[in-house]
Formats: C-alpha cells, sequence, structure tokens
C-alpha cells in the first residue's frame, strides 16, 4: 500500500501539500524560510515523512481558494476542514482535530441559548465560506445569514449593521468579545469544525492511507503532541477515533 500510497500522493517525487493559512490555530507562524509553522503543516510533514518524500507547502490565504484549487494540479493533500460541500470534489479523511464553533451575542441582547438564535427576524453574519459557514448555510431554516468573504469582514459587519449575532469558532470570538463591552458567548456548540487531510478523489490508495495515518496520529499521541507543542491546548482538541 505504501508504495502506490506515494505514487498517487506524491507523483512527482515531493508531496505538494495545501496549507491554509487563515486558521490561526493550525498556522501559528512562520519559519525563517518563510514555510508555515503549526499543527497542519506539521501533519502535513508528518505524512510525507511516513511516504519517504520532502514536503512543498502551497498556501492559500483561505480555505475557500483552497478547496476552489481541488481541481487544479497545485497540490496533493489539502489539511482543510471537511465539510460535506467540499468533499464533492475531496477524498476526505476522518478528523484529526476539532474547533468548537458558537455564537456571540451583543450587549443587551434576549437570545440565551444556540437554539434561540434560528428564529424569524434574527440576523446572523458569518464568513460564509468558512467551514461552519458552509454548516449553518445547509442547517439554519429560520435565520437570515449575512455572509462576508472572511472573520475580520464578519465581525465589522455585525458591529456596524448591529446584527443579533456573529457566527465563528470559539477561539476567535473569545478576542472579539473582548473588544464589545457587554457582548457575551452562548453556552456549548452549534458544530465543530473538522480539521482533516484531503486529496484527490481518484487516488484511492492515497485516501486509504491518509485515513489510517489520521487515525494512527490520533491513537498513538501525534496529534496531542502538536497540539501542546504550538501553544494550542485548549482551543484545538483532538478528533474522536473514526
Amino acid at each position: 500500500m505504501l508504495e502506490q500510497a506515494r505514487a498517487e500522493l506524491a507523483p512527482t517525487g515531493v508531496l505538494r501539500a495545501g496549507i491554509n493559512l487563515s486558521n490561526f490555530l493550525l498556522v501559528t507562524g512562520k519559519s525563517p524560510t518563510g514555510d508555515p509553522e503549526g499543527v497542519s503543516p506539521d501533519m502535513a510533514r508528518a505524512v510525507a515523512d511516513r511516504l519517504g518524500v520532502p514536503v512543498h507547502f502551497v498556501t492559500f490565504q483561505t480555505p475557500g481558494e483552497l478547496a476552489d484549487a481541488a481541481g487544479d494540479d497545485v497540490w496533493d493533500i489539502g489539511n482543510i476542514g471537511a465539510e460535506p460541500e467540499r468533499a464533492k470534489t475531496i477524498a476526505f479523511s476522518a478528523a484529526y482535530a476539532e474547533i468548537e464553533a458558537t455564537y456571540l451575542v451583543p450587549a443587551g441582547s434576549p437570545i440565551q441559548s444556540i437554539e434561540e438564535v434560528d428564529r424569524e427576524g434574527v440576523r446572523i453574519a458569518v464568513y460564509g465560506r468558512a467551514a461552519y459557514g458552509l454548516w449553518l448555510a445547509d442547517n439554519i431554516r429560520h435565520a437570515e445569514l449575512v455572509k462576508t468573504d472572511g472573520m475580520d469582514a464578519s465581525f465589522d459587519l455585525f458591529v456596524e449593521q448591529k446584527l443579533d449575532a456573529l457566527a465563528g469558532l470559539r477561539p476567535r470570538l473569545i478576542k472579539d468579545v473582548e473588544k464589545l463591552p457587554g457582548s457575551r458567548l452562548l453556552d456549548g456548540k452549534f458544530s465543530a469544525v473538522q480539521q482533516a487531510i484531503g486529496t484527490k478523489p481518484d487516488r484511492k490508495t492515497g485516501a486509504a492511507f491518509l485515513r489510517e495515518f489520521v487515525e494512527e496520529a490520533k491513537a498513538n499521541g501525534l496529534v496531542a503532541s502538536l497540539i501542546d507543542k504550538h501553544g494550542v491546548t485548549g482551543r484545538l482538541t483532538v478528533a474522536p477515533a473514526a
């Protein structure tokens, strides 16, 4: 399996790893040579090491851009949040890590729970192409989603238009709530972004290899050690076994 997986995942002799730079929990910095550093790049490097090939990082400013490139010959594996819409063009492993997604509500809001957000008349600011934004698009039934093209933009829109809720990743919203006196985060989560590793759907042996690698990395403590190494303990959690 390893030889066939290597042939499928690194046909050029180098594993080209697509990395989403916008997730600050998964990419926490840059090396002196300019390569991304963090849990996501280290997971890609570990895959390359197992395959016995070098890794080359192909970076994207947003997860949507990485997903859009699935049909192009620019990356061999893509580290991105697994989500049904993306799974139409990317064969994903199970998640190796999870990040809770919840809501921030403004001072004086009558909304007290996650369930109360999806009601008629409620307007939610959200980064539309984030994994949690795609989840909301599939699952919100009554509230109105006001979509933006980034996390900063969704915060700005929430404030400027005085919307009812801001959807986002809990670690980011913890920072945002400090900027808005009286605002608060709702308990619980409406979803958890499933950080996974994907490849082209026709690379079936390669996809099977990635699935096995991720399960092993969760079980043997690799994912937990990377979370600790990069200082994101408590904000990024190891996903349960598939």
